[in-house]
């Protein structure tokens, strides 16, 4: 509706109407989050959650109401229609930029429950939303170097114990658990450092994925694997709110989980750990083959 306005002037709206929504959403988000402080008994978290969910599906849903009005993308996305709204969810994703989050949200909100993402321990700090992060039992990870795992072994334990302590509140409602298996977003000099043996994608990291399966195997259907491309090449957040991203592909295919990856431990099995490593790196083979081909598809297109 508003795609005839300059670019810039559409980034401003977009993004005065993303504060609006955040800030009129979380108020009431962050006030009844203070009765499951308050009272923390089993009870009153199951019939809170639901709540504090339906809270954030309102947000993501208003937040694709100011993405209809102030851009002209043309989205291009399969594989969500068959998928279902209530059970559990592990969700996997290729990760290039903020954008990803707000693509996600926004291709699978009300087809699959609320996605609860695997955040860094410094993202509590974000105003306002950190706290929303918080409310809704998002899981915060520390991360730590190799020399800090050399020197204190204990600290490996940390982010499995978060991990677990997450997964049990995310057993009691309905819940998709999404990762995004790279740790971090794709740039051209982490792609270089690693050598990835992957021409679109960073090594995956099985850790966080291990961890929740550990946790709650038994609870997911089936783990959720998208592919996200952005054929005019990979937007920044303010060019998305701008309108410059005037086509994102998704694909979305749903994959078993092998009942064996949730029976082992991770850390110390090293045969488990071997399987679990090949079981992703199919996945992301697959991943890679699917960008190539959907890259050159677009490119056909014109």
């Amino acid at each position: 509706m508003l795609g005839f306005l300059p670019p810039f002037v559409r980034g401003v709206i977009a993004g005065l109407l993303l504060v609006i929504n955040t800030l009129f959403w979380c108020a009431l988000l962050l006030l009844l989050s203070l009765v499951k402080l308050l009272l923390p008994f089993a009870a009153i978290r199951r019939g809170i959650d639901p709540v504090l969910n339906a809270i954030a599906t309102a947000w993501i849903a208003c937040n694709s109401g100011w993405m209809r009005l102030t851009q002209r993308t043309t989205w291009d996305v399969q594989g969500v229609e068959g998928l279902a709204y209530r059970g559990w969810y592990l969700v996997n994703a290729n990760h290039q930029s903020w954008v990803d989050i707000f693509v996600l949200q926004h291709t699978m909100n009300r087809r699959i429950p609320l996605l609860k993402f695997f955040l860094k321990q410094q993202l509590i700090y974000v105003p306002v939303i950190g706290l929303a992060w918080w409310a809704l039992d998002f899981p915060f990870m520390k991360r730590h170097s190799k020399a800090d795992l050399r020197k204190n072994p204990a600290l490996r334990g940390q982010d499995r114990e978060t991990t677990r302590r997450a997964c049990e509140k995310f057993a009691l409602v309905p819940t998709s658990v999404m990762n995004f298996a790279e740790g971090t977003r794709f740039t051209a000099a982490k792609h270089q450092g690693q050598s990835s043996p992957y021409r679109h994608l960073l090594k995956p990291k099985a850790g966080a994925l291990a961890l929740a399966l550990d946790a709650m195997g038994e609870k997911f259907q089936s783990l959720i694997d998208v592919t996200i491309v952005y054929p005019e090449g990979v937007p920044s957040f303010w060019d998305f709110l701008c309108g410059r991203t005037t086509r994102v592909m998704l694909r979305a295919r749903e994959v078993p989980i092998p009942a064996e990856l949730g029976r082992g431990d991770y850390e110390a099995d090293s045969a488990f750990r071997g399987s679990f490593h090949r079981w992703l790196a199919e996945l992301w083979a697959f991943k890679d083959a699917q960008i190539e081909t959907l890259l050159a598809s677009a490119k056909t297109r014109g």
